[in-house]
């Protein structure tokens, strides 16, 4: 294969020079006043005043907040599945499907074509940031693993298709990128989640240079691999001697980094974190782990942050790039090259820096756990886990965390975490882990703290421990398995029974094996 780095390395230079000159506010003007001129004609523009905006205040006046479900109930479910000219102009050829991972609600996510160049200039935007942390990379010399959806989109109306986005992504990856693409599309429709690993773990080259997916399938896939090969270290050096780059998203990287490291022991390859959603690829990382990620301000994208604490106002406040202040958790809104317009993604970040801008994201909206008014959010959960499951000597795989009332006079109720952990624990150390886990989340967050005092307002938390392997099977029993889908950190009512059930059968059989 022919090396493209040098080709990339001189358009990474030149992409890297324009970001250093933007001025953030001045380029979301630009992408704002060219998002409304182009949907001006639209149903939505129409209804909404697109011709008359001239500013964010303009816009602001005139397009309101939104949530998924208004939306789609005013303006996408009466066309669906043609959106032509609803809220962006011309046929939107494709429909990403998502689904909320507390909710589980299905998704119908508009991709327009400009939406897809704009999410490979974000990809692009990742190695030019890679290249500039290792300029000595080849990382166009060989193919790049994508582990993603399948590629078999289901044809809602003549033109209109939809499916997983990154199943969407390896449908329509460009030409020129083809031959650098893997998995090869014959594997890439594959839509059996178990088959698509196995095929992959034996059939990946082991020349591959990047690997890019959500960091709980990619483990799913380096634990074939390492069964695979028992004679060689569990290590990616040891598959993938040339790799160069991980790119990670979807999900908090904490809970995994203990694991990630323990595989890149040995290797030359970084980790880069991005933030892809199925609604507009929004940041990717610049610096080292942990530093925040650059917003991406001139790909299609108008941002909007809300305070958390406001979200349920009738009038919340409404920042952008010019006002909205460092350290602060917002909810992210976004105006896209899809069609929507002030849409309340679901996801809270924090600003890091202002010049230029970078995030990180704290948690999702729908998964803030505050059954008792303890207001936690994803990043708290992740920490305090990771923090708990490193004090017995294991790393947390993956959890989920419900509340629990208890019925009866006097009786708090608590919180019920189902943890992974790899390596497993002998039964006498699961006391210390929920003690560990209750001081860890009483010294991140106040208002549990408050309510964690005394055991008046809420009692410790409770532990279930699962063996190796247990998330990936109920996500499989719930149709849930690969992709873009994301074990929910948080989860109520019947999901939380299933899933406390399910972890105490498993609990049980593995003594019984045992």
């Amino acid at each position: 294969m022919l090396d493209g780095t040098p080709a990339l390395r001189l358009y990474a230079a030149a992409r890297r020079a324009r970001l250093a000159r933007q001025k953030a506010a001045t380029v979301q003007e630009r992408t704002l006043a060219g998002l409304v001129r182009r949907a001006a004609a639209t149903r939505f523009g129409r209804a909404h005043g697109f011709g008359a905006i001239r500013d964010v205040a303009g816009f602001r006046a005139r397009v309101p907040l939104t949530r998924y479900e208004d939306f789609w109930r005013t303006w996408l479910e009466p066309a669906f599945p043609v959106l032509d000219g609803v809220a962006w102009p011309g046929p939107i050829p494709w429909l990403a499907v998502s689904s909320g991972t507390s909710s589980g609600t299905t998704k119908w996510i508009p991709v327009s074509p400009a939406m897809m160049r704009s999410n490979r200039r974000a990809a692009l935007d990742v190695l030019a940031w890679h290249l500039a942390a290792r300029p000595g990379s080849r990382v166009f010399a060989g193919p790049s693993l994508v582990l993603g959806g399948s590629t078999n989109l289901v044809e809602r109306a003549p033109g209109v298709r939809s499916g997983d986005l990154s199943g969407i992504a390896a449908a329509t990856v460009p030409r020129w990128a083809r031959s650098r693409y893997f998995p090869p599309p014959d594997l890439a429709l594959e839509a059996d989640w178990d088959r698509k690993v196995e095929r992959l773990a034996r059939e990946t080259p082991a020349g591959v240079r990047s690997i890019s997916g959500t960091p709980s399938w990619l483990l799913v896939l380096f634990e074939r691999l390492a069964a695979l090969h028992p004679s060689r270290p569990a290590r990616l050096a040891s598959w993938f001697p040339d790799l160069e780059l991980v790119v990670h998203g979807g999900v908090g990287f904490q809970p995994y980094r203990t694991r990630f490291d323990a595989l890149l022991a040995g290797s030359r390859a970084e980790t880069r974190e991005v933030y892809p959603a199925s609604e507009g690829f929004v940041a990717v990382a610049d610096r080292g782990p942990g530093e925040g990620m650059r917003l991406l301000l001139d790909t299609g994208l108008f941002l909007e942050f809300v305070p958390v604490e406001e979200l349920e106002a009738a009038s919340p406040a409404r920042h952008w790039v010019a006002d909205a202040e460092a350290g602060q958790d917002y909810a992210l809104a976004l105006s896209t090259n899809a069609g929507l317009w002030a849409y309340l993604l679901g996801d809270t970040v924090r600003l890091v820096s202002r010049d230029p801008p970078r995030i990180v994201v704290t948690g999702r909206t729908s998964t803030m756990l505050s059954a008792f008014g303890e207001h936690l959010i994803g990043e708290e959960l992740d920490g305090a886990v990771a923090e708990a499951a490193a004090a017995i000597g294991s790393n947390a795989s993956d959890f989920s965390v419900g509340a629990v009332h208890v019925e009866g006079r006097g009786a708090p109720g608590h919180h019920l975490f189902v943890i992974e952990l790899d390596p497993a624990v002998a039964p006498g150390e699961l006391p210390r882990l929920a003690a560990v886990l209750d001081a860890a989340l009483t010294r991140r967050n106040e208002d549990y703290a408050a309510h964690r005092a005394g055991d008046a307002g809420m009692g410790p938390p409770r532990v279930l421990t699962v063996p190796r392997g247990f998330f990936a099977a109920w996500m499989r029993g719930r149709g849930r398995l690969g992709g873009q889908n994301k074990v929910p950190r948080v989860v109520a009512g019947e999901t939380l029974e299933g899933l406390a059930a399910a972890a105490r059968s498993a609990v049980a059989e593995a003594i019984g094996g045992g």
